[in-house]
């Protein structure tokens, strides 16, 4: 294998821009240069960022995270005689009528109170393994919809229609979480061992779609990522979102900051990709990846895609204290997060994460795929995301 070239430098700035209907008419042509971010980051060490550039058009990044606040919105025919749904359980988790006759919301967390280590990530594994799952209503008995009673069973197929809401689906940032308690803490993430016996980090660093693209940029209102093995589409901010975090110089965010929320229709999911789970003390939760393009649209996007894991940080806050605000040790890199160790206040941590790498880049080389093959949208967002943050604490 010849020696790599030295990396040239080049100013971001003098980088031609491109547009995105060029991008688009190069994908329908089959001549879109599309690379996963770690090639991307490789390929800008090895010959510079212009020669990088001149050589790719869109970079691949992808997360595969834990996550419980999502939701299943179910939309069921009618009955005869007809029902007005109330008092709903779907596959033994209770689930909310949500306003229409037969229309139903299922929380994929959950589990908790029915001490059986199942909630609704688990319903939504067996609905796309094609098993039945029985359903089970009080109907609330008006005049025009008089039935009280409903029991049978679903399948996938008997779904007329059906939309998995991910409120929190991609962030910009992590974090590394410790506890200083004494023994054994659940966390959202995983067990966490006190005091500091060990950390958890929730986002893959250089290479994640936060962390690749700052800001989520190019992202907005009907921006498609592909979710699980079908097309998504971000339907706006997210559960969390603060578009102002603190930033390092480079753009990129020092802790979780901007959130989108994502939408994906419930039958184009393909079992193979997500992972029903349960945490103890916390509940069940899906392990689902996520991949989104990043079109490379100048060289200051260019730069910042190519950002490797010694440049880029994340907070490391101590879960064991049940407060809004929790205390923070200041940031380590995701190259000692990637390394297995870190230190905290001058302990060293073992330090794993609470994420899929092999996942995520598995998605990406498929989404590498559906782009190369004009299978995959390319769009930049009409509009922004909201630069209004969600994250508003309620004060009693």
């Amino acid at each position: 294998m010849p020696p790599a070239r030295p990396a040239r430098t080049a100013n971001p700035a003098d980088l031609p821009p491109r547009d995105e209907a060029s991008l688009r008419e190069r994908q329908r042509q089959g001549r879109l240069r599309v690379r996963l971010a770690a090639d991307w980051r490789a390929l800008v060490a090895a010959v510079g960022l212009a020669e990088a550039y001149a050589e790719t058009d869109v970079v691949v990044a992808a997360d595969a995270g834990f996550s419980d606040q999502a939701s299943l919105h179910l939309h069921l025919g009618p009955t005869d005689p007809p029902i007005r749904l109330r008092d709903t359980s779907l596959g033994g988790m209770p689930a909310q009528a949500g306003g229409g006759g037969a229309d139903l919301v299922l929380p994929i967390g959950g589990g908790l109170a029915e001490g059986n280590r199942r909630g609704g990530a688990q319903v939504l594994a067996d609905l796309l393994e094609g098993k039945e799952i029985n359903l089970d209503s009080g109907g609330e008995g008006t005049r025009l919809q008089p039935r009280r009673e409903l029991h049978t069973r679903l399948d996938l197929e008997r779904i007329g229609g059906g939309r998995l809401l991910l409120h929190r689906a991609i962030v910009e940032n992590g974090l590394v979480a410790v506890s200083s308690g004494e023994g054994l803490l659940p966390s959202p993430y995983g067990p966490l061992l006190g005091p500091f016996g060990n950390a958890l980090w929730t986002a893959g660093g250089a290479g994640s779609i936060g962390l690749t693209m700052p800001g989520l940029a190019q992202l907005g209102p009907g921006s498609p990522v592909l979710v699980g093995g079908a097309v998504g589409w971000v339907v706006g901010s997210g559960s969390g979102h603060q578009p102002q975090p603190r930033r390092q110089a480079s753009g990129h965010a020092r802790s979780p900051g901007a959130v989108a929320a994502v939408i994906v229709d419930l039958h184009a999911l393909e079992p193979g990709w997500l992972r029903p789970c349960f945490f103890e003390a916390q509940g069940s939760a899906l392990l689902l990846p996520i991949a989104a393009p990043v079109a490379l649209i100048d060289g200051a996007t260019a730069l910042q895609a190519a950002a490797n894991d010694g440049q880029l940080e994340a907070p490391v806050l101590d879960l064991s204290v049940p407060r809004r605000l929790k205390p923070g040790f200041g940031t380590v890199s995701y190259a000692s997060l990637r390394g297995g160790r870190i230190e905290v206040e001058g302990r060293g941590l073992r330090a794993a994460p609470a994420h899929s790498p092999r996942l995520a880049e598995a998605i990406a080389r498929e989404l590498v795929r559906r782009l190369e093959e004009n299978a995959f949208p390319l769009r930049l967002p009409v509009l922004p995301l909201s630069p209004r943050p969600t994250l508003l604490p309620l004060e009693a």
